[in-house]
């Protein structure tokens, strides 16, 4: 896929900073002088073409609820099943297979700690695997926006 000027500024912009509003992509559009829609679509077709992998805020979870990584033990032929009902499940999300006993990572969200509790135990007994809780210890930030030298890239 070849950018223009438009797409080059569009991720330059906003891969830092994206407007945390009702109508963040209006706020962008204004930003860029072009329409909404052109920015939503703009947005879709990089994601399309893998130039963006994601499109949305990342944030200090712990000021948003609960959160724990967690991992299950699931039969290699069951791999698929149980991530699709993880992600069935409330707060589950970020569902990733590792070479590993516990094969299948993911992380479970909640408005608080009881509730947390409460989603992990309910998945526990769904999926009747064993399961591991990994709390965070410390919290690291990792920016993941990078300064593009787009001349160097043409």
């Amino acid at each position: 896929m070849r950018l223009d000027t438009t797409d080059k500024q569009l991720i330059n912009l906003f891969q830092r900073g994206l407007p945390v509003c009702e109508r963040p992509y209006e706020a962008m559009s204004r930003q860029l002088d072009i329409a909404e829609e052109e920015v939503i679509e703009r947005l879709q077709l990089l994601q399309n073409s893998e130039v963006l992998s994601r499109v949305g805020p990342v944030f200090e979870h712990s000021r948003a609820g609960a959160s724990l990584l967690a991992a299950v033990a699931a039969p290699d032929e069951q791999l698929d099943l149980v991530a699709a009902r993880i992600n069935r499940a409330p707060g589950g999300n970020h569902n990733y297979a590792r070479e590993h006993t516990y094969n299948l990572w993911f992380v479970m969200t909640a408005p608080d700690e009881d509730t947390l509790e409460e989603r992990l135990d309910e998945l526990e007994h769904q999926l009747r695997l064993p399961m591991l809780r990994l709390p965070m210890v410390e919290a690291y930030h990792i920016d993941l926006g990078f300064d593009i030298d787009w001349e160097s890239l043409s």
